[in-house]
């Protein structure tokens, strides 16, 4: 579980990296063409995920995620990196506590249509926010040409 701890991190790192590289929040937020997504909006989606699908279902954290504001929100580049630090602080938390047991059992929720392990689902998640930080990187080096 520490490699995949591992790996959560560094791809977390690298989105608050990438949210960080734009040159201002304007740009962040630039959608432009057939660009139906901003850079920021995705992060706060990716930070959506993790705090939903691994603190509040497999944690019990208690958080509620508002994904229609995730897509449609403006927030700061300080609120945005806040919420990637959060995100590594749940994913380090949570992932630690779980055991063999728990890893091969189903998934509390029926996300994909079909049941599926928890661990299954956590390498999704992961196939999904590295999905995601190349539409990122790619968004970056678009609009800030």
């Amino acid at each position: 579980m520490k490699e995949l701890i591992a790996v959560y991190k560094k791809d977390l790192l690298r989105l608050k990296e990438e949210v960080l590289s734009y040159k201002n929040e304007d740009l962040l937020f630039k959608i432009s063409g057939e660009i139906n997504n901003s850079g920021g909006n995705l992060a706060m989606h990716l930070t959506g995920n993790v705090r939903h699908f691994i603190g509040a279902i497999l944690g019990n954290s208690g958080y509620v995620r508002n994904l229609e504001e995730e897509f449609s929100g403006r927030f700061s580049v300080e609120k945005i990196v806040q919420d990637i630090d959060e995100s590594i602080s749940i994913v380090e938390k949570v992932l630690i506590s779980l055991d063999t047991e728990m890893l091969s059992a189903d998934y509390p929720q029926n996300v994909l249509g079909k049941p599926m392990t928890t661990s299954f689902f956590l390498y999704h998640l992961l196939g999904h926010l590295n999905y995601h930080l190349g539409q990122i990187n790619y968004h970056r080096r678009l609009i800030t040409k």
